[in-house]
C-alpha cells in the first residue's frame, strides 16, 4: 500500500489514433522495471486496449514461466463496452471507485483516457498531476492542440484539447493544490525522414508552447518492435536472455534508447535503470 500520495499521470489527446495506449503502457512497464509500483486504469471503455495488453501479459509470462513486473489493474468495469452504454454519472463514480482504489495501493497511477471529450475523459482530467499527450507529425493532429491560419499557417489559438487541460488546470487550483498541473506533448510516430512539414509543426507547436503551457519532448518512432511486441503484452524494457518473443537486433538497443528519454521528458528520470540501456 503506498504511503504517500501518488503521482497521477493521465494520458490524453482528443483525437485517436496519437498512440495514446503505446506511451501508455511503455510508462508503465519502464516505471515497473525501475521499482515503482504502478496501478493502470484503462478508460477507452469499448477498445481497452491497455487493458488487454496487460491481461495478456500475465497470460504471456504464466505459460512461459517467466516473472515480469506487473502493474495494478484498476479499471472500472470487467465489462467496459457495458459501462460505456451507462450513464455519465455512472460512469464517473465508477471511475472514482477505481480511482480510490488505485491511489491507496501504487506511487503511480497511469490513466489511459480515450479519444473524445467525454465527461468520463474530463473527470480524469482533473485528477491529473501530469497530462501527457502524444500527437503524429501532421496538422492533423496540432488541430486538437492550436488553430492556425488557412493562407498564413500562423498561430491563431489554442484549440479544443488544450481548453480541456486549461478547465483542469482550473479544477485543480479551486481543489487548493499547490502543485501546478504539468502537461507534456509528446512527438510521437516521428519517420526517420526530416520533412518540410515537420519544421512547420515543431515551429507552431512551441508558439503554442509557449502560448498555454507545455513541455514538448520526443515520443516513439514508427518501430516495427512496437507492434510485435504489444500483442504479448511486452515492451522493449522487458527483452532479455529469457524474454525474446521475436529476435533482437540494433533497433532493439534504438528502441530501448527511446524509451529511457521518453521517460527523462516526462521528469521520471530516478526510474530509469540499466535494464533500459542496451540490449541484454
Amino acid at each position: 500500500m503506498a504511503t504517500t500520495q501518488p503521482h497521477v499521470i493521465v494520458i490524453g489527446n482528443e483525437k485517436g489514433g496519437a498512440g495514446k495506449s503505446t506511451i501508455a503502457v511503455h510508462l508503465a512497464t519502464g516505471l515497473l522495471h525501475g521499482g515503482a509500483s504502478v496501478a493502470v486504469i484503462d478508460l477507452d471503455l469499448r477498445q481497452s486496449s491497455t487493458g488487454r495488453f496487460f491481461a495478456n501479459r500475465q497470460l504471456w509470462s504464466a505459460s512461459n514461466g517467466v516473472v515480469l513486473p506487473q502493474p495494478l489493474a484498476r479499471h472500472p468495469a470487467e465489462d467496459g463496452v457495458a459501462l460505456a452504454r451507462a450513464p455519465d454519472a455512472e460512469q464517473i463514480e465508477r471511475f472514482h471507485e477505481a480511482f480510490d482504489r488505485a491511489r491507496q495501493d501504487a506511487e503511480f497511477v497511469i490513466i489511459d483516457t480515450p479519444g473524445g471529450n467525454t465527461a468520463l475523459s474530463r473527470t480524469a482530467h482533473a485528477h491529473a498531476d501530469m497530462v501527457v499527450t502524444p500527437m503524429n507529425d501532421s496538422f492533423v493532429d496540432f488541430d486538437m492542440l492550436g488553430h492556425v491560419d488557412p493562407v498564413t499557417l500562423e498561430l491563431q489559438k489554442p484549440g479544443l484539447y488544450s481548453e480541456i487541460v486549461w478547465e483542469a488546470r482550473k479544477a485543480r487550483a479551486l481543489a487548493g493544490q499547490r502543485a501546478p498541473l504539468d502537461w507534456v506533448v509528446l512527438r510521437n510516430r516521428l519517420a526517420s525522414v526530416e520533412a518540410r512539414n515537420r519544421k512547420r509543426v515543431d515551429d507552431r507547436l512551441m508558439a503554442l508552447a509557449k502560448r498555454v503551457g507545455f513541455r514538448v519532448g520526443p515520443g516513439l518512432r514508427d518501430r516495427v518492435i512496437y507492434r510485435e511486441l504489444f500483442p504479448f503484452g511486452l515492451t522493449v524494457a522487458d527483452l532479455s536472455p529469457k524474454v525474446r518473443p521475436i529476435p533482437v537486433s540494433l533497433t532493439h538497443v534504438a528502441a530501448r534508447q527511446e524509451l529511457r528519454a521518453l521517460l527523462h521528458a516526462v521528469g521520471l528520470s530516478t526510474w530509469t535503470g540499466e535494464r533500459l540501456l542496451a540490449a541484454e
